[in-house]
Parts: structure tokens; C-alpha cells; sequence
């Protein structure tokens, strides 16, 4: 799954790996390196531009880079209080469930971050809930980043919800939300790893991962007039095996009050016990 991401590029830098052509430096984020449910995220979408800022582009969806808050919410909901239960969507039923199958046809996004957290029980926690001695296990977080440096680009959906109980005029009445596609995690072996101690492979730290999109899919991932649900599945198929590295971090990326580039930085081993 994905539960936990850090994101620390600038949007001018963002705007230039994307090609994005319009961003409004008002809707900027600060860099986050502890980004949770709920909270806003920054996201590469495309779709026409209305009001003044349309005159400047020729007819047609644009490539923009927007502020939407983690956690979908369906446009039929009643209510934004399942937000937080709808961060992640998974790319095995994406297209046929209710909540995500319009938003998979017509509604889909990039979320740029530098990696995601995962958290792993030690072994010796892990024995002491087994026995009935422990009924919160401590967990070593992990991040999980490009091998290379280069930016993490998740696929994601977005959604529009109406605030019924505000006027329409109303800076808050439309909700853009999104969710984070995710799949099976890789058994094959990641970037650096020797054999030895520490997972080995995306599949020893979770079962499920973020589908990250590689730079040859993102043109097709964003166009909105790709609508048919079999061609779109397509691209679906997991990322190229060993593009990706772990390490252990800190547990004070454990609580969300704690945000700094600290957080993602790397330990020589685990803080909490022999994981493997």
C-alpha cells in the first residue's frame, strides 16, 4: 500500500520533468517529507482550463500541475468522512469498483514524491505479540526510493466532490481529491541489495506497493481522451524490476507531527531489533 510519502521537489522543478504548462504559484505546497491521508498533495493532470487563464492555451486539456487533498471522495458521496479509507485503489480492480471506476476512465493523475514509507515488524516483536505479550509491536519504517535520484511518479486518480451544505460560490464547496493506484510488490531482488541482512525485495517490507509509472507511459496515463477501460488497463503493468532502493529511516517518521529531511535519512541498521 501506499500510507505515508515524502515530496520535496519545487514546483518549477516539477513543472519542467512534467512539461506542465500551467501551474499558479499560489496553490504551492512546501516541501513535506512526512505527507499523510487527508493531507494536500501536489499532482500532474490534464484537463481544459476555464475562466481567464483559458484565453492563454489553445482549446483543449493542459497539462497543470494542481493542489488536491489525499483521499477520494466519490462525487456521489454524501459526506467527505471516507476520505481517509480511500487513499490507496488497487490496479487489479481499479476499473470495476464504484469509487474509482469513472475517475479510472477519465480522472487520472501523477503524484510526484521522492519515495513512500513502509513499516516492518522485527523479528523479536513479532514473537512477543505471537505469545500474547505484546499487543502493539514496534515497526522499523522503511523508504523506499528511485535507485537513481530521480523523481517517483505514482499513478493516481482525482475526483470533484459538491459541498452541499455551501453555496456554490464558496471557496470550499468543490472538494479534488485523489487516491494512489498501488500493486503487488516485486520479489525480484532491489537495487543494491547483497544478500544480506535487511529485506531483499520490495514483497519482504509489504505486499503491495505504488504503481510507479514509468516516463514512457506518463503521456498516455494523463491524456484524458484515452477512455476505453482495456487500453487503459495496459498500462498497469508494474515498472521495470530493480528500479528501486530501501533503507531504514528514523521512527520519528512514526508520528505526523514530525516533518524535516531527517525523516528519510539513512540508517547504518534497523533502530527496532533484527527485522530478518
Amino acid at each position: 500500500m501506499c500510507g505515508r510519502y515524502a515530496a520535496s521537489r519545487r514546483p518549477e522543478d516539477l513543472a519542467g520533468i512534467f512539461d506542465v504548462q500551467q501551474w499558479d504559484p499560489k496553490e504551492t505546497l512546501a516541501p513535506s517529507w512526512n505527507i499523510a491521508p487527508t493531507d494536500n498533495v501536489q499532482a500532474v493532470l490534464e484537463r481544459p482550463l476555464k475562466g481567464e487563464a483559458a484565453t492563454d492555451f489553445p482549446p483543449g486539456p493542459v497539462r497543470q500541475l494542481r493542489t488536491l487533498k489525499w483521499g477520494l471522495v466519490p462525487s456521489w458521496s454524501k459526506s467527505p468522512e471516507a476520505a481517509a479509507k480511500m487513499i490507496n485503489a488497487r490496479a487489479e480492480t481499479v476499473h470495476e469498483k464504484p469509487s474509482f471506476r469513472q475517475a479510472f476512465a477519465t480522472r487520472r493523475c501523477l503524484l510526484p514524491g521522492d519515495g513512500y514509507f513502509e513499516w516492518v515488524t522485527a523479528a523479536a516483536e513479532r514473537q512477543l505479540e505471537e505469545q500474547g505479550r505484546k499487543k502493539r509491536p514496534r515497526k522499523q519504517p522503511y523508504f523506499v526510493t528511485p535507485a537513481d535520484g530521480s523523481v517517483m511518479a505514482m499513478a493516481g486518480l482525482y475526483e470533484f466532490w459538491r459541498d452541499r451544505t455551501l453555496p456554490g460560490d464558496h471557496p470550499l464547496a468543490w472538494w479534488v481529491t485523489c487516491t494512489v493506484v498501488t500493486t503487488e510488490a516485486e520479489t525480484t531482488p532491489l537495487a543494491g541489495a547483497t544478500g544480506g541482512e535487511g529485506p531483499q525485495s520490495l514483497a519482504e517490507i509489504h505486499p503491495r506497493m505504488p504503481l510507479v509509472l514509468p516516463p514512457d507511459r506518463w503521456d498516455a496515463w494523463l491524456d484524458p481522451a484515452r477512455t476505453d477501460p482495456d487500453e487503459v488497463r495496459e498500462l498497469l503493468a508494474p515498472p521495470p524490476a530493480g528500479l528501486m532502493r530501501a533503507h531504514p529511516v528514523p521512527t520519528d517518521v512514526s508520528n505526523v507531527r514530525n516533518n524535516g529531511p531527517e525523516l528519510v535519512t539513512e540508517l547504518d541498521g534497523p533502530e527496532v531489533g533484527t527485522l530478518f
